[in-house]
């Protein structure tokens, strides 16, 4: 007799046969495995994801939209998958905005644990690392289904200590979204992030939100730059200040402005009312030839001073790098390729093992500057070049 295992809520069944769906949160077969294969280190779990995306992301050690990389090579008239617009130059803008940074080694002084907890628009989690608003993956090789992949990556962040947001593509529909799927699944914990579609859709979107009690909103506003929604019937738009107030009021619950790249915009999304700025250029995948996010967040937690929270993601993907995020201005960290590939891997075990791991580099990078707790992570622990 054998034991299976649903990656998705961790149930285990007996019997011969792998069952078609899970009996308990019927994630189909696609996220179950022999109990003897279920992945026990980050390493398994990435090469189960590499598997799965074949011809679409091969999982390098190093993912910075390099030319050589499958998701970056020309493919003309090809769906983007994981790599960045046009030729890249954004994707790897920041991917070298990261690397360029350096910390100072720190080696004197009383032995410390360092503290990773914070809180966050008012959640407390373990560390200050949240799985970004990544969506579509059901489109990579048909490896998961979407609700299903939504859930996973709720489920994980919970379940690693933090939260997870989720997003919005050109087949999610108000009637039929797969995040406020599994948001409803997973009793409300997390966080819906909107392309930004007309004013009308997305109060529905986000009373539906409130309805399935989520902790917070927000608006992809770089998702203006999607043209695959309005080829398919999901028109987006730019919107102006008047339009993010209009939302902010709308609603009770924090309201996440996404997307920004310039301090004076983030002042603007400050003013009407955003709780949190998320200082993002979506990966690299709506505008070619932008700065890296980490050179523009300095930028930016200038201009608003400590007014409110900012956020930042793009080329993220140690525990290094988010403290060097920490340094420069962010309260908070988002990732978004390396989950992706966690939930295809392993489901919501996949990407609780790299939230896990994510975790465990950042408590190192911590001890090693002498940052005692997130709160100390400044411009101190920048190497500064003559």
């Amino acid at each position: 007799m054998k034991q299976w295992y649903c990656s998705v809520c961790h149930e285990t069944f007996n019997g011969e046969n792998k069952p078609t769906t899970c009996e308990v949160c019927h994630a189909d077969d696609r996220m179950i495995m022999n109990m003897e294969e279920v992945p026990q280190s980050l390493e398994q779990v990435r090469d189960l994801a590499r598997k799965k995306l074949k011809g679409i992301c091969a999982a390098y050690p190093s993912c910075d939209g390099s030319f050589d990389k499958i998701c970056q090579r020309e493919a003309y008239g090809k769906p983007i998958g994981l790599g960045g617009v046009g030729q890249g130059l954004s994707f790897r803008a920041n991917a070298e905005a990261l690397a360029d940074i350096q910390l100072n080694m720190s080696v004197l002084g009383n032995h410390f644990e360092p503290d990773t907890s914070c809180s966050f628009i008012g959640i407390d989690l373990k560390f200050p690392v949240l799985s970004s608003s990544t969506a579509g993956v059901q489109k990579y090789n048909d490896a998961l289904d979407e609700t299903m992949f939504c859930t996973s990556v709720l489920k994980g962040s919970k379940e690693a200590g933090t939260i997870g947001l989720r997003g919005d593509t050109w087949f999610y529909t108000p009637e039929d979204n797969p995040s406020l799927n599994a948001m409803k699944i997973c009793d409300g914990y997390g966080i819906p992030i909107f392309k930004p579609r007309s004013q009308d859709v997305l109060k529905k979107l986000i009373e539906k939100a409130e309805n399935y009690g989520c902790k917070a909103v927000g608006v992809d506003l770089d998702g203006c730059g999607s043209t695959i929604m309005a080829l398919h019937g999901q028109p987006v738009f730019k919107k102006n200040v008047k339009e993010i107030e209009e939302l902010v009021k709308f609603t009770a619950l924090p309201f996440i402005a996404k997307g920004i790249m310039i301090p004076d915009e983030a002042q603007k999304c400050a003013d009407a009312g955003a709780s949190v700025i998320a200082v993002s250029n979506h990966g690299g995948r709506v505008m070619d030839s932008t700065p890296g996010v980490a050179a523009i967040l300095p930028l930016i937690r200038k201009k608003l001073g400590n007014s409110v929270t900012i956020t930042a993601d793009g080329g993220v993907r140690t525990g290094y790098d988010v403290l060097k995020m920490l340094a420069l201005g962010a309260d908070a960290v988002f990732l978004g390729r390396d989950i992706i590939r966690a939930a295809v891997g392993a489901g919501a075990l996949g990407v609780q093992l790299h939230l896990e791991h994510i975790k465990k580099t950042l408590k190192k990078a911590m001890f090693m500057t002498g940052t005692k707790n997130v709160k100390m992570a400044d411009s101190r622990i920048i190497f500064k070049h003559n």
